[in-house]
């Protein structure tokens, strides 16, 4: 048994939904292990269950695994709202958010985060931002304004394969974009942070 294997089967286990989904992401669309999964989706909602937020923003929606997770810890009332920039996913995404228990508690809408999100008007209390690695930067400048002080945003795949220490990936665009994102935020004092070594680097990010 590995670790990973372990670690499945003493935690809280996946929804069958949500398996589902994870299966149809696998089998159907390309880079499916760019969803969340079992092990990320359990903390996102645990995390949301802590930070208790009523409403969250989620840059890159992928298949909605992410937002289903978060959008399952919410309180009465609250909401996600998920963009995605690639709108040759919504043929595959949009069935899954609006047929799950959780379609109430969910915004799906595409477009780009980084120009539409402020135009909601919205104070968020917790981001997750999973969307285009090379713009990483802009779009934590752009969640940071719209939430509260005291709000969370979580930045997925921060340690991107492990290719922030490899220099085999010095000129890859999006390596570039993690690794100025990193160091712009290790700098940056309205924030703290600490980063999770948990699949591709999760980074917790807690507004001042």
């Amino acid at each position: 048994m590995t670790l990973d294997e372990y670690i499945a089967q003493h935690i809280e286990p996946e929804p069958e939904y949500l398996y589902r989904l994870w299966r149809a992401t696998n089998i159907h669309m390309l880079h499916g292990r760019m969803a969340s999964g079992h092990l990320q989706g359990r903390l996102l909602k645990m995390l949301v269950r802590m930070i208790r937020p009523q409403n969250i923003l989620e840059v890159g929606t992928f298949s909605g695994y992410s937002a289903l997770c978060m959008a399952e810890g919410l309180d009465d009332g609250g909401m996600v709202y998920t963009f995605e920039i690639n709108d040759e996913q919504e043929d595959f995404t949009r069935p899954w958010i609006e047929g799950s228990p959780f379609a109430d508690r969910i915004r799906f809408i595409i477009g780009d985060a980084n120009i539409e999100a402020p135009k909601l008007g919205i104070t968020f209390d917790m981001a997750f931002i999973d969307g285009d690695k090379r713009t990483y930067r802009d779009t934590f400048e752009m969640a940071l304004t719209l939430l509260r002080p005291g709000g969370f945003i979580l930045a997925d795949n921060t340690l991107w394969d492990g290719h922030v220490v490899d220099h085999a990936y010095d000129r890859d665009p999006q390596t570039r974009g993690i690794e100025t994102f990193n160091d712009y935020l290790m700098h940056d004092k309205r924030v703290e942070q600490v980063i999770l070594p948990l699949r591709d680097g999760l980074t917790l990010i807690r507004k001042l």
